[in-house]
């Protein structure tokens, strides 16, 4: 196990509210099984997607856009995107402009976007890309419940 001062780690230990950006209500999309083990493991997470607006899932009702996130009753701490690396920048824009108490931004596997991290890293957030935070859980606090998520 890495030490304390890893940026994966003290990212899922410090988080609490996550904005899943591109929610499915599809249970085979990876946004939706991703955000539902999130759920499970104690995490807010609020879906942002204008074609789900008002509507519920995980919990929560989906938001049409960030800015409707920053009125909300708890502060949004990470925004997890699953969108093609190309729309990446104009969501970590929104994002910084939106969402006072953001401290992570992170692209699932396969998203890459170096102009949109390194405006982000410059405003003192956290930036992970191409990988999972439902694959980096169990990689530092272990989790047996992952083999029945996936279906073994």
């Amino acid at each position: 196990m890495l030490g304390s001062d890893d940026p994966i780690r003290r990212a899922l230990i410090e988080t609490r509210t996550i904005a899943c950006i591109g929610a499915s209500a599809n249970p085979a999309r990876a946004s939706r099984y991703v955000s539902e083990f999130l759920v499970s493991r104690g995490y807010r997470v609020i879906g942002v997607n204008p074609g789900l607006a008002g509507q519920r899932l995980f919990g929560e009702t989906v938001a049409g856009d960030l800015a409707e996130l920053s009125q909300g009753p708890a502060p949004v701490d990470m925004i997890d995107i699953f969108r093609a690396s190309a729309h990446v920048l104009p969501v970590v824009e929104r994002a910084l402009e939106c969402l006072p108490d953001l401290r992570v931004v992170w692209m699932q596997i396969g998203v890459r976007n170096a102009e949109a991290a390194a405006l982000a890293e410059a405003r003192g957030i956290t930036v992970m890309q191409d990988c999972c935070p439902m694959v980096e859980y169990p990689r530092y606090f272990g989790d047996a419940m992952l083999a029945d998520l996936a279906g073994d």
